[in-house]
């Protein structure tokens, strides 16, 4: 007999749980926010919004179903299984966090604050899920594929990220390594920089679109399901040792981009967290592009 499918509900930490975490208690947090301008109540609301928003989708539930719920930070320890139905409650960011454990089920993203989200991962409304949940297993669903981006090291590492990988010192100092192109052996550079920044069509609503807008490229920005990234060299440092004439750039499946680490310590991180991040030393190397993966977030 198969299992009954079960709705794993992502959220994280408020605003409010890490000030009260921190503090102590709610006066005290109130004390510390008003000798700084802001008022508690404020960040209260939100939180309110938020825990309503968790509770609202927990109770849409089919009853029939199992439910799991696995906070942010205790993500890369979750263990997701094929069956599931992802249910992320919260930002857009959070669909990204949540992207690269995940192994092809399905996502559904919940704004738990409409109005400060841009909702382009986070489409639907808790009052959605009642009638959304039941349906995602139904043929014919919509479903977004959506490309994301893979570093694979040497020595077996993995990470996938959905909006962009970063990589460089921790620190964001000074990084040295040697940067190609698999496939053009005759292209490859020795640079100094502050790393480099491969995103996807979905990152091209943020950091790589920043770096983008910076650099004033010609190159044009992925779409969300395009098996196509962009590369960008951060502040490239020119010297008799280093060059800065390989600094941004495409890549189409199934080419990539290689770094060979030049330095003692480099890292790689995908979407904003660095607590996971792939350890590289002096010697190694490291291939970015695109993920056979894909996101799968429901329309």
């Amino acid at each position: 007999m198969s299992l009954a499918p079960r709705a794993v509900l992502v959220h994280r930490t408020t605003e409010y749980e890490e000030l009260v975490a921190r503090h102590g208690t709610h006066g005290q947090a109130a004390f510390f926010l008003s000798s700084r301008g802001r008022d508690i109540e404020e960040v209260a609301v939100r939180h309110r919004r938020a825990r309503g928003a968790l509770a609202e989708v927990a109770a849409a539930v089919p009853l029939t179903w199992r439910q799991a719920r696995v906070e942010r930070a205790d993500l890369d320890r979750f263990l997701f299984m094929p069956q599931d139905v992802v249910v992320v409650v919260g930002q857009d960011g959070l669909v990204a966090n949540t992207a690269k454990y995940l192994a092809g089920q399905p996502v559904v993203g919940i704004d738990a604050d409409p109005g400060r989200n841009p909702g382009v991962l986070v489409r639907h409304r808790p009052k959605d899920a009642a009638a959304l949940l039941p349906a995602v297993l139904e043929r014919g669903t919509g479903v977004d594929e959506l490309t994301m981006v893979e570093a694979a090291a040497d020595d077996t590492q993995r990470l996938v990220a959905l909006n962009e990988i970063y990589l460089g010192a921790a620190g964001h100092q000074t990084a040295r390594y040697r940067l190609g192109l698999d496939g053009d052996e005759g292209v490859v550079e020795a640079q100094a920089s502050s790393g480099v920044l491969v995103g996807t069509g979905t990152g091209a609503t943020g950091w790589l679109r920043s770096v983008w807008r910076e650099r004033g490229s010609a190159l044009p920005l992925p779409g969300p399901a395009q098996d196509r990234l962009l590369w960008f060299v951060r502040e490239a440092w020119p010297s008799p040792a280093t060059g800065t004439s390989l600094v941004a750039g495409e890549l189409r499946a199934p080419a990539s981009l290689r770094l060979t680490v030049e330095s003692e310590r480099l890292i790689a991180f995908g979407d904003g967290m660095e607590r996971d991040a792939l350890e590289l030393t002096w010697g190694q190397t490291v291939r970015v592009g695109v993920c056979q993966e894909r996101l799968r977030l429901v329309g």
